[in-house]
């Protein structure tokens, strides 16, 4: 074979493997942009593709050993009561029911096992299940309150609640039948019947009555949008006075 040939083989071998690596590539970045979506672009933005995969790719080696959980059907059910006063208090007090929603976030962070003491782990730990929630919240973690106008709350309770119902599982269970609602939940509490019925099935009890709790108070409205006019209002009395 004349060196020429070989010179050519070299020359396809290398195009080829180029093609490979760059298709690679491509379908990591895609990958990456599924899972992480706008936290993948921000990164991107900010540190250039590759790193912004090195750095998510750490991300999740991070919180995998943080233990994080889910949480039971009982903090599901009180949880989501929680939420439904807070929502209901955004007619009358939006200022303050805005920031009963910020330390509701947290506090079902808490919970479920992330650092809630360092925010920037704690936000770090977000992106990797919770991505596109924590695009909406960061846009808002930062809004001053006492100056924010009535819409810019209505957007920041909207954008809380997005984030609320990925952490504590509720968007399932707002978007299934009520019955079906019940019943998703009594199931989840079926798999921890085993330790429950040792005690008497006094822990069933509880789990069937959090349930059931929990399938009636998943919203089923939005009255923060539908009383915005009455909230705006009360927000115009209540914004110069700080919290």
């Amino acid at each position: 074979m004349s060196t020429g040939a070989i010179i050519g083989i070299i020359i396809a071998v290398i195009v080829v493997i180029a093609a490979a690596m760059v298709v690679a590539a491509g379908l990591r970045r895609a990958r990456m942009r599924r899972q992480f979506g706008p936290e993948y672009d921000r990164l991107a933005q900010e540190l250039g593709s590759r790193k912004a995969g090195t750095e998510l790719a750490a991300r999740q080696r991070r919180v995998q050993a943080l233990g994080i959980h889910e949480l039971s059907p009982d903090q599901q059910a009180r949880y989501s009561g929680d939420w439904a006063a807070i929502q209901e208090g955004f007619v009358d007090t939006p200022i303050e029911a805005v920031g009963a929603a910020h330390t509701l976030i947290w506090n079902v962070m808490r919970d479920r096992g992330y650092p809630a003491d360092d925010r920037n782990a704690s936000l770090e730990a977000l992106s990797v299940h919770h991505a596109r929630a924590l695009a909406g919240y960061r846009q808002t973690m930062d809004l001053r309150t006492e100056s924010a106008t009535t819409e810019q709350l209505r957007e920041a309770m909207i954008r809380y609640r997005a984030l609320f119902e990925d952490l504590t599982g509720l968007r399932e269970v707002r978007e299934q039948p009520g019955r079906d609602r019940v019943a998703g939940i009594r199931g989840q509490a079926a798999g921890t019947g085993g330790q429950a019925a040792g005690t008497g099935g006094a822990v069933t009890g509880n789990q069937e009555r959090a349930a059931e709790n929990t399938g009636r108070m998943a919203p089923t409205s939005d009255p923060i949008a539908e009383n915005s006019d009455v909230a705006t209002q009360n927000a115009d009395r209540t914004a110069e006075t700080p919290r």
